[in-house]
């Protein structure tokens, strides 16, 4: 039987309140430019039902659809992350031994980062010296195509996406057995999802969630207001960097999010208000910024533990695309969990020790404010 609590923040009055602010929201905010059409919506509601990894804002992504595209290069570059365009369309290489995933040797399934066609499985994998991701057997033989590529002087045999045609490096026949061959790829060309996503960690009613919404100062600062909530840490995840430090995320070149992971007791609060104000706080319908704050480190993203999470988060961002609440749709990426890096020292408790600083009276307090006068019931006690 569920708590009375939980009951009561999912009734009708709490949800339709709660949504009759945020259709006042664009009101108060810049909006996005919309590029998506009817028809590429439609093909986002389905997607997102069934993709291991959302990505909203490129709707030709899907984890379980094999068919083959012919979109335009000037049309992924509306969809695809500059350094991901540079090198799936213009065949740039990134450098030897970027991030971890050369190593790694965590188990679980390779997609196209691109498209999400499923490419390998980890292990087809192995460890080479060359400082890129290497597989030694593609997933099937439809999922990778190849190529003559005479560039730079060079005899090569040019990897290309099955499904999307998007480059993703070469083949070499210096790899171990059984194949002989190297598929030497590269990083940010492929997504990687680990096998069985983890449970949340939890003890007893405790969970936790990562959540990215822009600047994790102001972010932070919210939910430490929230009752329920037992810690929040401001950190960075998604990226390809283990363990980046603050100055390497803001060159924008790590693929790291700010975000922060809260941890929060189930009796007091749940997935459902953690995410009503997660949507309250921050604007989901800009791209890779949240005000003057620009970058792929200000996304707005989801990472998912459970399955629980994932469909909770599905769930409220089609409910508010549905009900039309933004003037533009939702670009909040729902991705899997890997690895949570907390950030320094100094970056924890940012508002309430420099609540003095230019930024944190002009961007955190009105945020805060906001947050302030829809959740006023649900503050903690100040003691």
């Amino acid at each position: 039987m569920k708590r009375k609590f939980v009951s009561d923040l999912k009734t009708n009055a709490m949800r339709k309140f709660i949504f009759n602010f945020l259709l006042l929201l664009p009101l108060f905010m810049m909006n996005a430019c919309g590029q998506s059409n009817a028809k590429q919506n439609t093909t986002q509601k389905s997607n997102a039902m069934e993709n291991v990894i959302s990505k909203p804002n490129n709707p030709y992504y899907s984890n379980t659809d094999a068919t083959k595209l012919n979109v335009s290069d000037a049309e992924w570059k509306k969809v695809l992350p500059p350094d991901l365009y540079a090198v799936a369309r213009e065949a740039d290489t990134e450098r030897a031994f970027t991030g971890t995933m050369w190593n790694s040797e965590t188990k679980g399934t390779y997609y196209c980062a691109a498209c999400g066609l499923r490419l390998f499985k980890s292990n087809q994998k192995f460890t080479s010296s060359c400082g890129w991701p290497s597989f030694f057997e593609q997933d099937n033989k439809n999922s990778i195509t190849f190529k003559d590529d005479n560039s730079y002087g060079m005899k090569r045999t040019e990897a290309l996406c099955g499904r999307c045609n998007s480059h993703l490096g070469h083949l070499f026949d210096d790899g171990p057995e059984p194949t002989g061959k190297r598929y030497c790829m590269n990083a940010i060309s492929l997504d990687f999802v680990p096998d069985g996503i983890a449970p949340t960690e939890s003890k007893g009613n405790t969970e936790t969630i990562v959540l990215g919404g822009g600047c994790y100062w102001c972010v932070e600062a919210v939910y430490e207001q929230l009752d329920g909530v037992q810690k929040v840490v401001s950190g960075f995840s998604g990226g390809t960097v283990e363990n980046p430090s603050y100055e390497e995320v803001c060159t924008g070149n790590t693929g790291a999010a700010e975000v922060v992971q809260i941890t929060y007791d189930k009796t007091k609060t749940n997935l459902d208000e953690i995410f009503q104000v997660f949507f309250t706080v921050h604007d989901p319908t800009t791209l890779n910024r949240q005000g003057a704050d620009v970058g792929t480190q200000y996304r707005s993203v989801i990472f998912y533990k459970n399955e629980e999470q994932k469909k909770a988060a599905e769930s409220i961002i089609n409910e508010l695309n549905t009900k039309n609440v933004y003037s533009s749709k939702i670009v909040t990426a729902v991705e899997p969990f890997k690895a949570f890096y907390a950030a320094a020292d100094y970056h924890q408790n940012y508002y309430q020790n420099n609540k003095n600083q230019p930024y944190c009276q002009m961007v955190i307090q009105p945020k805060l404010e906001k947050f302030e006068k829809v959740f006023k019931e649900r503050l903690k006690k100040k003691h």
